[in-house]
């Protein structure tokens, strides 16, 4: 398994990055947080990887730490998450959130994620709940539960389910509540 590459970095896109090692280019799909992370092109970079390999394909997945990447192999562990809806997870919250969310049972947090409805975030729960181990007096105060505030706060300003989701997957997840909802609600004003 291709653990971890460090080379320099030939071409960014959108959703994945060619990390160029020793004259090989790795195209490796990455989250928005990563690729925000990565230097420009022409610098070095190391990114821990996971590589998914099918019938049909091999993919792989790069991550700036490996605890995002640990994280991400122990999603695609739960029943019905493949690599895309894993990566959308990493995208969507940063490990600790996901402890947090999972361990408190904080359904409406795991449903921010595009492609995870009710039921897939219930699911998840009870599957993951014994593979995140994390003891609840470990976990950072008030750090779980940041999203669900400025979920609840765009819900009763009144934006419906599509803009709420929409919103919280355009901005940083890093920052108190208020910084959150100022940013949710900035992006909300430009979208109209």
């Amino acid at each position: 398994m291709i653990s971890r590459l460090r080379g320099t970095l030939a071409a960014r896109g959108e959703t994945s990055v060619v990390l160029d090692v020793n004259g090989v280019g790795y195209e490796i799909a990455v989250t928005p947080r990563t690729l925000a992370d990565l230097p420009g092109v022409g610098e070095e970079v190391v990114l821990h990887t996971h590589l998914s390999h099918r019938e049909d394909s091999m993919a792989l997945f790069g991550f700036g730490t490996e605890n995002e990447r640990d994280v991400f192999r122990i999603l695609l562990g739960a029943s019905g998450v493949g690599p895309k809806v894993a990566l959308a997870v990493c995208a969507t919250l940063t490990p600790t959130q996901l402890r947090t969310a999972v361990l408190a049972e904080d359904a409406a947090t795991l449903e921010l994620v595009p492609g995870i409805g009710k039921r897939g975030a219930q699911k998840m729960i009870i599957e993951l709940r014994p593979k995140l181990d994390l003891p609840l007096g470990d976990l950072p105060s008030g750090e779980g539960s940041v999203l669900t505030e400025v979920r609840q706060a765009l819900d009763a300003l009144g934006y419906g389910t599509a803009e709420v989701h929409e919103a919280l997957g355009a901005i940083a997840v890093e920052g108190t509540t208020e910084e959150l909802v100022r940013a949710a609600l900035q992006h909300l004003g430009s979208e109209r």
